[in-house]
């Protein structure tokens, strides 16, 4: 393995430094969250229908493209941070939420 500077790696890789502090709880979490939703007003979201009626093992694969999941998986630093895809059951994982608080 090459040792490279930070900004040596900085010149070929988007490295984001704050990302081990910014996800320090689940509140930081869900703020980010939030203001990667607030950063594209006009976005149009797609919602995941019917998981108040899915199975719960159906309900945890669920995904759907466009939805406010996807664009927390398109976040570089939840993705360093283990947010590993789109799913319902991932969200609910990562930002630490019940289905009650997914589903509102």
């Amino acid at each position: 393995m090459k040792h490279q500077t930070l900004d040596q790696i900085n010149a070929v890789a988007d490295v984001h430094a704050e990302a081990p502090a910014l996800i320090a709880n689940r509140g930081q979490r869900l703020e980010r969250w939030a203001q990667l939703l607030e950063q594209s007003p006009s976005r149009r979201l797609t919602a995941l229908a019917g998981t108040e009626y899915a199975p719960p093992d159906v309900r945890e694969r669920m995904r759907t493209d466009g939805s406010a999941i996807t664009v927390a998986f398109e976040d570089p630093i939840f993705r360093a941070q283990g947010l590993q895809d789109d799913t319902y059951g991932e969200a609910k994982r990562f930002f630490e939420m019940s289905d009650w608080q997914l589903h509102e």
